[in-house]
């Protein structure tokens, strides 16, 4: 078995650094509402020694184990030691997945269905067009029905989009003027697919700020759903095609939180060879969340991006990503943003760095601990009194708008990019690919 540990000896060092003192106990989501051992950070560092020791089979309890985990790095956060347990998790689905396989369903969308975006598309249209049974919610949003109680039964889901990002959006977005840099615009799949507008206004904003815009059509899903599952091997595929599409740019600014984070750790987990690791390093380096871009790189006169009229007097707050606050550093720059803006009201909610329970398919395979997690949140959001929460990634939009939907909260959840109001028609071309 020792031969088959390939990843997880790659990150020894970070298993090995865990003290065991349980402090991780205090702040992990999934510890605070089930309280077992092997849902703490300590918990699945001492399986993964154990299993590099030779006296833990990659077993289906041990895959189990491993797998309830929302990578938020709320352990690593609080860690005396700093111990990088996301490292060995994340090394330790890899080493499992080589060995025993991912369960089929997950196979079949990430081998053949991630990989192939015109497959993808079409399979997501199809869908649309059985979306229309189920449910209606609030703000274009549907309710799972009994029957589907794997996937969480009454669960608020997004709506897929009437026409995709790839078929709105131009390849080639000039800047008004002269261009002060060329910027690779990656959308990711729920903002291709479920949010296109927000992708159309974050595109607005660059360009308004002096910047060109690529939208190649090569880029696919950044991978995390796939690599972070322990799949490596298609996750060297995507990054690949990733990589190449955007090589000819300045940067690379996605309104995706998760996607930011995944592009970002290409280098860390799926590079192969010294000079592969050499060019994930210099893609990753480019790479910016939409706020990070706004003030630290365009270093926006924020009075050229004004506010939309509608959010004129209201009252908002901000949930940091755990992708973006955590994963990437970036905390500051969205609140400059949200408190620049004439006419908004920002207030702070409790812990808003608080994971949301979302952790990508942690919220399907989990779902009643993920609404328990969730609750927490939507407290905080409540006790700010906003009328809307702000955030930038369209998967913690998709958990907060439903939890705050289960409990008969009228709060609006929106992505920052919908802030803006840049002083012109959005551009809506014809698409050159």
């Amino acid at each position: 078995m020792a031969d088959r540990l390939d990843n997880l000896r790659r990150f020894r060092s970070d298993v090995e650094q865990c003290m065991k003192c349980g402090f991780c106990g205090y702040f992990c989501p999934i510890y605070r509402e089930e309280r077992e051992e092997k849902g703490l950070a300590r918990g699945k560092d001492q399986l993964i020694r154990f299993a590099l020791e030779g006296e833990q089979e990659l077993s289906k309890g041990f895959y189990e184990a491993i797998d309830n985990c929302l990578l938020c790095k709320t352990c690593v956060q609080y860690c005396p030691a700093k111990t990088r347990i996301d490292h060995a998790v994340t090394a330790a689905r890899a080493d499992y997945a080589a060995e025993k396989g991912l369960p089929a369903s997950k196979s079949l969308v990430f081998r053949y269905l991630l990989p192939n975006r015109r497959l993808f598309g079409a399979a997501l249209r199809l869908a649309s067009w059985l979306q229309f049974v189920l449910p209606r919610g609030e703000g274009g949003f549907r309710h799972l029905p009994q029957f589907l109680s794997a996937l969480g039964a009454g669960r608020a889901i997004p709506e897929i989009a009437p026409r995709f990002l790839r078929k709105t959006l131009p390849e080639r977005n000039p800047a008004p003027g002269e261009p002060k840099c060329r910027v690779g615009f990656f959308s990711g799949c729920a903002t291709e697919y479920v949010f296109p507008d927000v992708g159309h206004r974050m595109v607005d904003v660059l360009r308004a700020l002096d910047c060109e815009v690529v939208f190649d059509r090569r880029q696919g899903c950044c991978g995390a759903p796939v690599y972070f599952s322990g799949d490596f091997r298609t996750g060297r595929k995507l990054a690949r095609r990733n990589v190449e599409a955007f090589e000819g740019c300045d940067y690379v600014v996605t309104g995706c939180a998760t996607c930011g984070s995944a592009l970002r750790d290409y280098p860390t987990y799926l590079a192969e060879t010294p000079g592969e690791k050499q060019r994930f390093e210099q893609f990753a380096a480019k790479v910016r969340d939409f706020n990070e871009f706004v003030i630290d790189v365009a270093a926006a006169d924020l009075g050229r991006l004004r506010l939309k009229p509608r959010f004129q007097g209201k009252k908002v707050t901000w949930h940091d990503p755990c992708h973006l606050a955590r994963h990437q550093g970036v905390s500051a720059q969205p609140r400059a943003i949200l408190k620049s803006l004439d006419g908004l009201e920002f207030v702070e909610m409790p812990e808003a760095d608080r994971c949301c329970g979302l952790g990508g398919s942690f919220s399907i395979t989990h779902y009643d601990v993920s609404k328990k997690i969730a609750d927490h949140k939507v407290d905080a959001v409540a006790a700010s009194g906003a009328d809307a929460v702000v955030t930038a990634c369209p998967g913690c939009m998709i958990q907060l708008r439903d939890a705050l939907s289960r409990h008969g909260k009228a709060v609006a959840v929106l992505h920052v990019g919908e802030l803006f109001e840049v002083g012109r028609e959005p551009s809506r071309g014809s698409p050159d690919a």
